[in-house]
Protein backbone atom coordinates (compact mmCIF):
# COMPACT_ATOMS: atom_id res chain seq x y z
CA UNK A 1 0.00 0.00 0.00
CA UNK A 2 3.00 2.49 0.99
CA UNK A 3 4.40 1.92 -2.12
CA UNK A 4 0.96 2.17 -4.42
CA UNK A 5 0.54 5.94 -2.71
CA UNK A 6 4.24 6.58 -3.13
CA UNK A 7 3.98 5.63 -7.03
CA UNK A 8 0.92 7.86 -7.20
CA UNK A 9 3.30 10.65 -5.46
CA UNK A 10 6.11 10.60 -7.36
CA UNK A 11 4.23 10.84 -10.27
CA UNK A 12 1.88 13.25 -9.58
CA UNK A 13 4.49 16.01 -8.36
CA UNK A 14 6.16 16.60 -11.48
CA UNK A 15 2.82 16.84 -13.34
CA UNK A 16 1.45 19.55 -11.24
CA UNK A 17 4.54 21.26 -11.18
CA UNK A 18 4.12 21.16 -15.44
CA UNK A 19 0.17 22.34 -14.98
CA UNK A 20 1.37 25.07 -12.67
CA UNK A 21 3.70 26.18 -15.19
CA UNK A 22 1.38 26.49 -18.47
CA UNK A 23 2.12 29.66 -20.24
CA UNK A 24 -0.30 32.45 -20.45
CA UNK A 25 -2.05 32.26 -24.04
CA UNK A 26 -1.15 34.39 -26.52
CA UNK A 27 -3.30 37.48 -27.05
CA UNK A 28 -5.88 37.43 -30.41
CA UNK A 29 -5.50 39.82 -33.41
CA UNK A 30 -8.22 41.85 -31.27
CA UNK A 31 -7.05 41.83 -28.15
CA UNK A 32 -3.38 42.97 -29.56
CA UNK A 33 -4.80 45.49 -31.19
CA UNK A 34 -6.81 46.90 -28.10
CA UNK A 35 -3.46 46.78 -26.01
CA UNK A 36 -1.39 48.73 -28.90
CA UNK A 37 -3.92 50.89 -28.80
CA UNK A 38 -3.33 51.94 -25.39
CA UNK A 39 -0.80 53.48 -23.23
CA UNK A 40 0.39 53.12 -19.71
CA UNK A 41 0.82 55.76 -16.72
CA UNK A 42 2.62 55.15 -13.66
CA UNK A 43 1.15 54.58 -10.48
CA UNK A 44 3.43 54.31 -7.51
CA UNK A 45 5.78 52.11 -9.78
CA UNK A 46 2.98 50.61 -10.99
CA UNK A 47 2.32 50.60 -14.81
CA UNK A 48 -1.72 50.81 -15.17
CA UNK A 49 -2.91 50.55 -18.57
CA UNK A 50 -5.60 52.80 -20.14
CA UNK A 51 -7.11 53.91 -23.38
CA UNK A 52 -7.96 56.92 -24.22
CA UNK A 53 -9.68 58.32 -27.56
CA UNK A 54 -7.77 61.68 -28.12
CA UNK A 55 -9.49 64.78 -28.66
CA UNK A 56 -8.70 68.14 -27.45
CA UNK A 57 -8.15 68.36 -23.52
CA UNK A 58 -11.15 70.19 -21.45
CA UNK A 59 -13.28 68.83 -23.85
CA UNK A 60 -16.92 69.06 -22.15
CA UNK A 61 -17.84 65.54 -23.19
CA UNK A 62 -15.70 63.08 -21.43
CA UNK A 63 -16.96 59.56 -20.71
CA UNK A 64 -14.41 57.08 -18.46
CA UNK A 65 -15.61 53.29 -18.00
CA UNK A 66 -14.67 51.70 -15.41
CA UNK A 67 -14.99 47.90 -15.97
CA UNK A 68 -15.99 44.85 -13.58
CA UNK A 69 -14.63 41.81 -12.01
CA UNK A 70 -12.08 39.45 -12.85
CA UNK A 71 -12.09 40.93 -16.73
CA UNK A 72 -10.69 44.27 -17.97
CA UNK A 73 -11.34 47.42 -20.29
CA UNK A 74 -11.61 44.81 -22.80
CA UNK A 75 -15.03 44.33 -21.80
CA UNK A 76 -16.29 47.80 -23.30
CA UNK A 77 -14.42 47.04 -26.64
CA UNK A 78 -17.90 46.31 -28.35
CA UNK A 79 -19.31 49.77 -27.33
CA UNK A 80 -16.11 51.80 -27.98
CA UNK A 81 -16.96 52.87 -31.50
CA UNK A 82 -20.40 53.88 -30.19
CA UNK A 83 -19.11 55.90 -27.24
CA UNK A 84 -16.44 57.53 -29.50
CA UNK A 85 -19.42 58.91 -32.18
CA UNK A 86 -21.50 60.41 -29.04
CA UNK A 87 -18.15 61.86 -26.63
CA UNK A 88 -15.76 63.94 -27.86
CA UNK A 89 -13.28 61.48 -25.19
CA UNK A 90 -13.77 58.08 -24.17
CA UNK A 91 -11.37 56.89 -21.74
CA UNK A 92 -11.05 53.21 -19.98
CA UNK A 93 -8.68 51.79 -17.74
CA UNK A 94 -7.66 48.39 -16.58
CA UNK A 95 -7.73 48.68 -12.89
CA UNK A 96 -4.53 47.57 -10.46
CA UNK A 97 -4.38 43.35 -10.73
CA UNK A 98 -6.95 43.32 -13.87
CA UNK A 99 -5.64 43.17 -17.58
CA UNK A 100 -2.47 44.38 -18.75
CA UNK A 101 -2.38 46.79 -15.41
CA UNK A 102 0.50 45.57 -13.13
CA UNK A 103 -0.76 42.72 -10.48
CA UNK A 104 1.87 42.61 -7.95
CA UNK A 105 2.13 39.98 -5.11
CA UNK A 106 1.46 40.28 -2.68
CA UNK A 107 -0.42 43.58 -2.64
CA UNK A 108 -3.29 44.87 -0.31
CA UNK A 109 -5.94 45.76 -3.30
CA UNK A 110 -8.85 47.70 -2.57
CA UNK A 111 -11.84 49.88 -3.76
CA UNK A 112 -9.76 53.39 -2.23
CA UNK A 113 -6.88 52.73 -4.08
CA UNK A 114 -8.85 51.89 -7.51
CA UNK A 115 -10.07 54.70 -6.89
CA UNK A 116 -7.26 56.95 -6.41
CA UNK A 117 -5.82 55.44 -9.40
CA UNK A 118 -8.81 56.45 -11.49
CA UNK A 119 -8.33 60.33 -10.11
CA UNK A 120 -4.73 60.28 -10.82
CA UNK A 121 -4.94 59.03 -14.58
CA UNK A 122 -7.31 61.50 -15.16
CA UNK A 123 -4.70 64.09 -13.63
CA UNK A 124 -2.51 62.49 -15.74
CA UNK A 125 -4.52 63.29 -18.88
CA UNK A 126 -5.13 66.53 -17.86
CA UNK A 127 -8.61 66.35 -16.77
CA UNK A 128 -8.36 66.96 -13.36
CA UNK A 129 -11.18 70.16 -13.29
CA UNK A 130 -13.26 68.16 -15.95
CA UNK A 131 -16.36 67.27 -15.33
CA UNK A 132 -16.24 63.82 -16.00
CA UNK A 133 -19.59 61.04 -17.15
CA UNK A 134 -19.09 57.57 -15.30
CA UNK A 135 -19.65 54.81 -16.95
CA UNK A 136 -19.20 51.20 -14.62
CA UNK A 137 -19.69 48.00 -14.50
CA UNK A 138 -19.74 45.13 -11.48
CA UNK A 139 -16.82 46.32 -9.60
CA UNK A 140 -16.08 49.53 -11.06
CA UNK A 141 -19.36 50.56 -9.65
CA UNK A 142 -17.82 50.38 -5.91
CA UNK A 143 -15.30 52.39 -7.27
CA UNK A 144 -17.92 54.77 -8.78
CA UNK A 145 -19.22 54.96 -5.53
CA UNK A 146 -15.95 55.99 -3.90
CA UNK A 147 -15.34 58.47 -6.54
CA UNK A 148 -18.92 60.18 -6.20
CA UNK A 149 -18.40 60.13 -2.05
CA UNK A 150 -14.88 62.01 -2.53
CA UNK A 151 -16.61 64.57 -4.79
CA UNK A 152 -18.93 65.17 -2.50
CA UNK A 153 -17.08 65.64 0.51
CA UNK A 154 -14.88 68.00 -1.60
CA UNK A 155 -11.86 65.68 -1.03
CA UNK A 156 -8.73 66.74 -2.15
CA UNK A 157 -7.73 65.58 -5.56
CA UNK A 158 -11.17 64.06 -6.14
CA UNK A 159 -12.65 64.46 -9.79
CA UNK A 160 -15.58 66.41 -10.35
CA UNK A 161 -18.40 64.07 -11.62
CA UNK A 162 -20.85 65.56 -14.26
CA UNK A 163 -22.79 62.11 -14.43
CA UNK A 164 -23.03 58.65 -12.60
CA UNK A 165 -24.33 55.30 -14.33
CA UNK A 166 -24.28 52.23 -12.46
CA UNK A 167 -24.84 48.92 -14.17
CA UNK A 168 -24.71 44.90 -12.87
CA UNK A 169 -23.54 46.18 -9.20
CA UNK A 170 -24.81 44.84 -5.81
CA UNK A 171 -28.26 45.28 -4.54
CA UNK A 172 -28.97 48.56 -2.90
CA UNK A 173 -26.81 50.76 -4.89
CA UNK A 174 -27.52 53.94 -3.62
CA UNK A 175 -26.18 56.90 -5.74
CA UNK A 176 -26.25 60.43 -4.04
CA UNK A 177 -25.19 63.81 -4.56
CA UNK A 178 -26.34 66.79 -7.07
CA UNK A 179 -24.37 64.81 -10.23
CA UNK A 180 -26.79 63.24 -12.58
CA UNK A 181 -27.17 59.45 -12.30
CA UNK A 182 -28.62 56.82 -13.96
CA UNK A 183 -28.80 52.91 -13.34
CA UNK A 184 -28.58 50.08 -16.26
CA UNK A 185 -28.96 46.57 -13.71
CA UNK A 186 -29.96 43.12 -15.41
CA UNK A 187 -30.70 40.19 -14.37
CA UNK A 188 -27.97 38.07 -12.77
CA UNK A 189 -26.41 35.67 -10.49
CA UNK A 190 -23.25 35.02 -8.51
CA UNK A 191 -21.67 32.72 -10.56
CA UNK A 192 -19.44 29.67 -9.13
CA UNK A 193 -15.95 30.95 -9.58
CA UNK A 194 -16.82 34.44 -7.97
CA UNK A 195 -19.08 33.21 -4.89
CA UNK A 196 -15.98 30.34 -4.30
CA UNK A 197 -13.15 33.24 -4.39
CA UNK A 198 -15.49 35.24 -1.80
CA UNK A 199 -16.37 32.54 0.34
CA UNK A 200 -14.11 29.87 0.42
CA UNK A 201 -11.85 30.91 2.64
CA UNK A 202 -8.42 28.14 2.74
CA UNK A 203 -9.79 26.80 -0.66
CA UNK A 204 -9.69 30.18 -2.66
CA UNK A 205 -5.53 30.07 -3.01
CA UNK A 206 -5.44 26.65 -3.87
CA UNK A 207 -8.74 27.10 -6.67
CA UNK A 208 -6.25 29.88 -7.94
CA UNK A 209 -3.64 27.74 -8.89
CA UNK A 210 -5.43 25.10 -9.86
CA UNK A 211 -7.57 27.70 -12.04
CA UNK A 212 -7.28 27.07 -16.02
CA UNK A 213 -9.76 27.98 -19.05
CA UNK A 214 -12.36 25.62 -18.92
CA UNK A 215 -13.24 26.64 -15.08
CA UNK A 216 -12.62 29.97 -15.89
CA UNK A 217 -14.60 29.91 -18.77
CA UNK A 218 -17.46 27.85 -17.31
CA UNK A 219 -18.07 29.77 -14.51
CA UNK A 220 -18.00 33.33 -16.20
CA UNK A 221 -20.19 31.99 -19.08
CA UNK A 222 -22.96 31.35 -15.47
CA UNK A 223 -23.48 34.88 -15.21
CA UNK A 224 -24.15 35.39 -19.71
CA UNK A 225 -28.03 35.03 -20.77
CA UNK A 226 -28.39 31.42 -22.63
CA UNK A 227 -28.40 33.22 -26.03
CA UNK A 228 -25.75 35.30 -25.71
CA UNK A 229 -23.05 33.33 -24.49
CA UNK A 230 -19.70 34.30 -25.66
CA UNK A 231 -17.60 33.08 -28.52
CA UNK A 232 -14.86 30.50 -27.26
CA UNK A 233 -12.37 33.47 -29.11
CA UNK A 234 -14.14 35.83 -26.52
CA UNK A 235 -13.26 33.87 -23.64
CA UNK A 236 -10.02 33.06 -25.20
CA UNK A 237 -9.57 36.94 -24.83
CA UNK A 238 -11.23 37.08 -21.10
CA UNK A 239 -8.86 34.84 -19.82
CA UNK A 240 -5.94 36.17 -21.85
CA UNK A 241 -6.51 39.29 -20.00
CA UNK A 242 -6.36 37.56 -16.81
CA UNK A 243 -3.45 35.74 -16.94
CA UNK A 244 -1.48 38.58 -18.40
CA UNK A 245 1.09 39.21 -15.33
CA UNK A 246 -0.13 36.13 -13.25
CA UNK A 247 -3.14 37.64 -12.94
CA UNK A 248 -5.30 34.69 -11.78
CA UNK A 249 -2.88 34.38 -8.52
CA UNK A 250 -4.54 38.25 -7.47
CA UNK A 251 -8.43 37.27 -8.45
CA UNK A 252 -8.99 36.52 -4.64
CA UNK A 253 -10.74 40.03 -3.71
CA UNK A 254 -14.06 41.37 -2.41
CA UNK A 255 -16.75 40.86 -5.57
CA UNK A 256 -19.87 42.66 -4.95
CA UNK A 257 -23.83 39.80 -5.44
CA UNK A 258 -25.08 40.97 -8.91
CA UNK A 259 -28.52 42.63 -9.03
CA UNK A 260 -31.83 41.08 -10.14
CA UNK A 261 -33.70 43.65 -11.57
CA UNK A 262 -33.96 43.97 -14.92
CA UNK A 263 -34.33 47.05 -17.54
CA UNK A 264 -33.32 45.14 -20.83
CA UNK A 265 -34.24 42.34 -22.02
CA UNK A 266 -35.05 39.00 -19.88
CA UNK A 267 -32.73 36.90 -21.91
CA UNK A 268 -29.74 39.68 -21.11
CA UNK A 269 -27.62 38.54 -17.89
CA UNK A 270 -24.26 40.29 -16.20
CA UNK A 271 -22.11 41.36 -18.91
CA UNK A 272 -24.74 43.60 -21.07
CA UNK A 273 -22.08 45.59 -22.61
CA UNK A 274 -20.87 42.74 -24.51
CA UNK A 275 -24.59 40.17 -24.85
CA UNK A 276 -26.29 43.10 -25.97
CA UNK A 277 -24.11 46.06 -27.18
CA UNK A 278 -26.47 48.01 -28.85
CA UNK A 279 -29.29 48.08 -26.30
CA UNK A 280 -27.09 48.63 -23.41
CA UNK A 281 -25.32 51.26 -25.82
CA UNK A 282 -28.81 52.74 -26.45
CA UNK A 283 -29.92 52.45 -22.88
CA UNK A 284 -27.24 54.90 -22.05
CA UNK A 285 -27.06 57.38 -24.46
CA UNK A 286 -31.21 58.04 -23.53
CA UNK A 287 -29.66 58.46 -20.02
CA UNK A 288 -27.57 61.04 -21.08
CA UNK A 289 -29.42 62.71 -23.65
CA UNK A 290 -31.78 63.01 -21.13
CA UNK A 291 -30.34 65.78 -19.22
Amino acid sequence: MKEWWLQVGLLGVPLLAVYLHIPPPQPSPALRSWKSSGSFFTYKDLNIFYRDSGGAVGSSDVVVLLHGFPTSSYDWSKIWEGLTQRFHRVIALDFLGFGFSDKPRPHGYSIFEQATIVEGLLRHLGLRHQRINLLSHDYGDTVAQELLHRYEHNRTGSILINSLCLSNGGSGLGVLGKARHGFIPVSGALSFLPKLLKDGGLLSPIVLRLMNFFLFSGGLGAVFGPYTQPSQAEFWDMWTAVRNNDGNLVMDRKVLPMSTVSVLDDHISHYPQLEDPTGFLNAYLNFINSF
